[in-house]
């Protein structure tokens, strides 16, 4: 059991819970016991059978149209219920604007609002990244000194978690490699898409908001984490936020 009291074992306790705090991280970060991870027994936390566990319900409960789902605490992957996600978009982007993103940045976003949504694979590609995460590669012309590859897939890893962080980027679905026996395997591959063709509703930022400031919408989710968990340190709060 967590700091909280609670124990994460149905999908249907981990929506409810998404619900209410408006956010919830996947993996553990900087305020103990706020994340899935933490509140969830390790045995069911990565199940196998594609039926159990969060790591599971992640297709479905982003398929439920109340939560936005991406890498959006410290790079690493966690939830925004679609309640609090304008005010969320209207900080972040403030934070992380998109025309100060290195120009590979914006290509690969450029490719993604042409395409409306892409597995992780088809937009490395389409970006002119390649799938291999090696940072260099051989040089047949000088086999001593190889070549830099500045377009890996660990940088393109990088740069697509700036871009979530920046909410420019959300994760639509994970779809799963299929066997020669029909049955579902592996982790599963993100597909990526805007916020502005996931939740179009949700434009412009600035009516969702009520014409709250940037600001002023960071002080409303920090002032609103701070209610539900009065006990927990403001900094830590502000910087996960």
């Amino acid at each position: 059991m967590d700091r909280f009291g609670i124990i994460i074992e149905r999908q249907e306790q981990l929506e409810a819970l998404i619900k209410e705090w408006g956010f919830l991280p996947f993996f553990k970060n900087g305020i103990e016991g706020f994340s899935i991870e933490e509140m969830t027994p390790p045995e069911l936390l990565f199940g196998d059978d594609f039926e159990n566990g969060p790591w599971q319900w992640k297709g479905p409960i982003i398929a439920n149209w109340e939560s936005a789902y991406g890498k959006f605490f410290q790079k690493k992957a966690g939830y925004v219920s679609l309640e609090w996600l304008p005010d969320f978009m209207n900080w972040r982007r403030s934070l992380y604007p998109l025309k100060k993103e290195t120009a590979d940045a914006r290509h690969i976003h450029e490719v993604l609002v042409e395409n409306e949504s892409m597995l992780s694979k088809q937009l490395k590609v389409a970006s002119g990244f390649t799938l291999s995460r090696k940072r260099s590669k051989f040089n047949p012309e000088d086999p001593s000194e190889p070549i830099v590859n500045k377009k890996n897939g660990m940088a393109f890893d990088a740069l697509i978690a700036q871009l979530q962080m920046g909410t420019h980027v959300c994760i639509a679905d994970f779809e799963y490699l299929i066997s020669k026996k029909g049955e579902p395997y592996g982790w599963g591959v993100a597909r990526y898409c805007t916020p502005e063709a996931m939740y179009p509703d949700m434009f412009p930022i600035k009516e969702m908001v009520e014409g709250r400031t940037p600001k002023q919408s960071r002080k409303r989710i920090i002032d609103h984490l701070q209610e539900l968990f009065p006990d927990v340190d403001k900094a830590k709060i502000e910087k996960l936020i």
